[in-house]
């Protein structure tokens, strides 16, 4: 979600992210940046003229399915197979020939470090045999600036503009997605479990059951005790029934979405008050979630907020995102060299980079 002064240019994002409004952006000049994506199990590309968005290809992977998660191994040999089409097709369907593009955005991190490779290596092999500059994304920063609470990252990032963010709260443990998908499999819920979760929960009763919330002080997340509650419960339920789950797996749906809202929510709504900001958004792969989007959305009416929502389309990752955060990073002179190298923590990576004089 982000978070944004009313008049100013402040922004919050997160795999749970504040955000707000850009700063003022530089003349068009026909800039045609190509993004690519391949930090987790999906291979996308895009191309963007100017924030134009010309083409989103994505190709994602069935294969982890029956594993409950993402096999990094295999993800890594899925996005050699799919780079190559999915980066041709997004040409086609933009009908930019790669002659015409001016810079190639390429995700650097964080991720798993076998398909941030690919990635990577591919974006190094395309600057080198058509002399085209590359730009290094940060994988959150594309997030934030195409509206982020994901499965592996939850956090309260304050945007002063497009290049400047500042991360004001964290996630101490699990992040928002994974406690989704850690719940959901033990109940025995097929991967990824939050859509499944969220399908479910609209027919359950939200209040059929409390869980555990975190007292974690300032703006940082904690979803660990929240799923030794879930786990406590279900042990315990089932000692006396067996059947306990699928008796009530709808309000168990319910009760666990409605109490990982009522965290988020919490958070967001103490860091809008602090930093008196009125313009919110979201992001990232639980973006999607309808109990968040309407949580955030009534939060909204209560508190006078603006709040923005990504398409279902742009909550997942894609390469429009990363094209778009290469496109600022292009116009600010962020070019990369070519022994940049991948990396898979956030940690090494830096989120804020400041504007030039110019902007």
């Amino acid at each position: 979600m982000y978070l944004g002064k009313m008049g100013t240019c402040s922004h919050f994002l997160s795999a749970f992210t504040i955000f707000v409004k850009f700063l003022p952006h530089k003349n068009h000049m026909d800039i045609t940046i190509l993004g690519i994506e391949s930090s987790c199990d999906d291979t996308s590309a895009a191309v963007i003229r100017d924030r134009t968005l010309l083409s989103n290809v994505i190709a994602s992977q069935a294969v982890h399915q029956k594993y409950g998660g993402v096999i990094p191994e295999l993800a890594s040999r899925a996005h050699q197979q799919n780079i190559v089409p999915v980066v041709d097709t997004a040409l086609k369907e933009a009908g930019v020939t790669i002659d015409k593009i001016d810079a190639i955005a390429f995700t650097r991190g964080p991720g798993l470090l076998g398909s941030l490779l690919v990635g990577v290596s591919f974006a190094k092999g395309l600057s080198i045999s058509h002399d085209i500059p590359l730009v290094e994304v940060n994988h959150l920063q594309g997030h934030i600036l195409c509206l982020l609470v994901s499965g592996g990252h939850t956090q309260i990032v304050k945007v002063d503009g497009p290049l400047d963010m500042q991360i004001v709260g964290t996630t101490i443990d699990d992040a928002a997605g994974e406690a989704f998908d850690k719940c959901a499999k033990v109940m025995g819920l097929p991967y990824p479990g939050g859509p499944v979760i969220d399908k479910l929960a609209k027919e359950g009763d939200p209040h059929a059951f409390r869980f555990a919330k975190p007292r974690i002080e300032g703006f940082d997340y904690s979803f660990s005790g929240l799923k030794t509650s879930f786990l406590y419960t279900l042990r315990d339920e089932m000692a006396e029934d067996p059947n306990f789950i699928e008796k009530n797996k709808a309000d168990l749906c319910a009760s666990l979405q409605t109490t990982i809202v009522e965290i988020l929510l919490d958070k967001l709504v103490k860091a809008s008050k602090e930093y008196g900001i009125r313009d919110i958004a979201i992001a990232g792969g639980v973006s999607a979630n309808s109990g968040l989007r309407n949580g955030i959305t009534e939060e909204g009416r209560k508190r006078g907020w603006r709040t923005f929502l990504p398409e279902f389309k742009f909550t997942t990752d894609n390469a429009a995102m990363i094209a778009l955060a290469g496109y600022y990073r292009y116009m600010n002179g962020n070019i990369a060299t070519l022994d940049i190298a991948p990396v898979a923590r956030l940690e090494e990576l830096e989120l804020t980079v400041a504007p030039t004089a110019e902007q």
